[in-house]
């Protein structure tokens, strides 16, 4: 799963090597079967839609319509492929109908999400921003990486057809494919980190990992190759309908806790008769230590638990709870992220120097492992369970994090739209909102100036918000409300009590009073925004950390509505989904909070 991507010589941009084998005679081509026809189609349907998607923002500098010619003609001519060249049941068992439909969103999803990599997002948020000659450098990076897959694909594609597949020998060319694609991006783009967050090497190394995705998806069999994604990447099994605690392998995977030891997780696939694509994943909080004054040090002796996750178990209430009674989540596929390395699942697997004091910052990698794993036992069993087989666009996801988890949460959501491609995928940041208490340096913002490069954590930023202010709630809300909604569900939800004196102090608050005012301010300024929702427990009698898995406040009402029925909403009707907050008594309860300067409280 951590195999490295070898890539591709150059190719022709839209069709490549299936357009060459069209106009080599003029007889018509020989019958194909399937699998031997559509493999290359998918291909060729992923240049011709990356074709259409450079023009828009070269023409008009702007993302191409959802209904453009350009996006919409490779898919019909995709789907025309399938339907001349399969029959039910001879792909996988999959109908005709369900063929198309599975590679058209591989073909579409494979080619924006490189595309998101290079503009900016589904919204081009980088594209406008930027000069003539970095807009060249863009649009080299982006035509050299899909002429980089698409003769990685080639390459894979032929393997397959062949008797004799050997990994090794495509792997090897793959390799020298890399190499080139990522000099000709640092001959354009010398200082392309500094406009998308990743440098040449990520980048293309990145869209060369999308290949296999490619590969296992457009093949019926990848025997003979070693890929990095899809259901014979898969690292671990799992029954259904029982917690499984799964140990990553470091070498493997580049998976590390704080004290050494190997990352583990909890998965639970959704018990027999229910639907093994709807995933609730939540990530474990547990605090932050910075480096200051020794924190690391002296949490590492006080309580080393929270640097191991070999002995977390998952959180079993509220939310997270498996009895249907209690949560509409209960019969789903649930994954438990423990935490371990103090980062809020930011860190990009870098050893932080603290003095005498070194702690592996590996957060970000240790999730980002855990969820490739969990998508590839996933795809595998529902390839196998017949039906429409694995689709990462019916995925249903609700991502969510607790104190430190709920920071991880706001700065992992777009890896689950743009790379893991769960494009209905809703977050939930309860009780770690990160607030900006205004100042440049011991805050939250302050931090993100600092740490973002310390823990290695840029590279795993969106290409639309890396910089130290991205470290920030409002800033984070603001930067994905433009892609939010491409799927009903997808949208960001905050979650708190507005009493909370642990995620007032992690936030570097020193006034009660202060913390509840900027929570309140924040929630005026944000909760218009497309896509972003509040709710905000109303208890003033006392603080709490934390309230998704508590049944007192699961079941509880805010301005009339039960957070577990919010939640449902969320999910199910999601276009209906309210902010709901309250006045209550707190401007009496804590002296110095005034009224929402908006009129949402109810």
């Amino acid at each position: 799963m951590a195999k490295t991507f070898p890539i591709l010589r150059s190719f022709s941009f839209a069709l490549g090597g299936l357009a060459l084998a069209a106009c080599s005679g003029s007889s018509a081509p020989a019958p194909v079967n399937c699998a031997a026809a559509v493999a290359p189609a998918v291909r060729s349907c992923i240049g011709g839609f990356s074709e259409a998607v450079a023009t828009c923002y070269e023409s008009s500098g702007l993302p191409c319509a959802d209904d453009a010619a350009g996006l919409s003609d490779p898919l019909a001519a995709l789907a025309e492929t399938v339907a001349q060249s399969c029959t039910d049941g001879e792909f996988l068992n999959l109908s005709q109908e369900a063929l198309a439909a599975r590679l058209e969103n591989t073909c579409r999803s494979e080619a924006s999400s490189i595309a998101w990599r290079t503009y900016g997002g589904p919204q081009g948020a980088v594209w406008p921003k930027v000069s003539d000659e970095d807009r060249l450098c863009l649009s080299t990076a982006h035509r050299t990486a899909v002429e980089m897959v698409g003769a990685s694909l080639d390459l894979m594609n032929g393997c397959l057809a062949a008797e004799d597949c050997a990994t090794a020998a495509v792997d090897e060319e793959r390799g020298m494919l890399l190499v080139e694609a990522v000099a000709e991006a640092s001959a354009a783009c010398p200082d392309l980190a500094s406009l998308v967050a990743v440098d040449p090497q990520v980048y293309m190394s990145r869209a060369a990992a999308q290949a296999d995705c490619v590969t296992a998806s457009a093949q019926p069999s990848t025997e003979g190759l070693e890929l990095s994604c899809g259901p014979d990447a898969a690292n671990f099994t799992a029954p259904r309908g029982e917690y499984v605690q799964v140990v990553l392998d470091p070498e493997t995977t580049g998976t590390l806790c704080g004290d050494g030891s190997p990352y583990a997780f909890w998965v639970r696939m959704a018990p027999e008769g229910y639907p093994l694509d709807r995933l609730l994943i939540g990530l474990q909080g547990g605090g932050v230590c910075l480096g200051i004054g020794g924190d690391c040090e002296a949490r590492f002796e006080q309580n080393p638990g929270l640097f191991t996750a070999m002995d977390d178990a998952p959180i079993s209430s509220g939310i997270a709870s498996i009895d249907p009674d209690e949560s509409a989540f209960a019969n789903w596929t649930h994954v438990y992220l423990p935490y371990c390395n103090q980062d809020v699942f930011a860190g990009g697997g870098v050893v932080e120097r603290l003095g005498d004091f070194s702690l592996p910052r590996y957060g970000g990698i240790n999730l980002r492992e855990s969820l490739a794993g969990v998508r590839d036992v996933l795809w595998g069993m529902m390839d196998g369970q017949g039906g429409a087989g694995y689709r990462s666009d019916e995925v249903l996801v609700l991502f969510g994090g607790f104190s430190a988890g709920s920071y991880g949460a706001l700065y992992n959501f777009p890896h689950l739209t743009d790379e893991l491609l769960w494009e209905r995928t809703t977050a939930f940041a309860d009780a770690g909102l990160a607030l900006d208490n205004g100042e440049p340096i011991l805050g939250v913002k302050g931090f993100g100036i600092v740490k973002i490069p310390a823990w290695g954590t840029l590279p795993y930023l969106p290409s639309y918000c890396f910089e130290g202010e991205c470290a920030l709630g409002e800033v984070i809300a603001e930067a994905l409300a433009p892609r939010l909604k491409k799927a009903p569900q997808q949208q960001l939800l905050m979650v708190s009590n507005e009493r909370d004196l642990t995620q007032q102090n992690d936030a570097f608050f020193e006034s009660e009073p202060f913390w509840v005012n900027t929570m309140r301010r924040t929630v005026c300024d944000t909760y218009k925004l497309n896509g972003i929702h509040w709710y905000l427990t109303g208890v003033s009698t006392e603080s709490i950390h934390v309230v998704t898995p508590r049944p007192e406040l699961w079941n509880a009402p805010v301005d009339g509505v039960l957070m577990r029925d919010w939640f449902e909403r969320a999910i199910f009707d999601p276009d209906n989904l309210q902010t709901r907050v309250i006045e209550g008594d707190f401007v009496e309860a804590v002296p110095g909070v005034a009224p929402y300067p908006c009129d949402v409280a109810g």
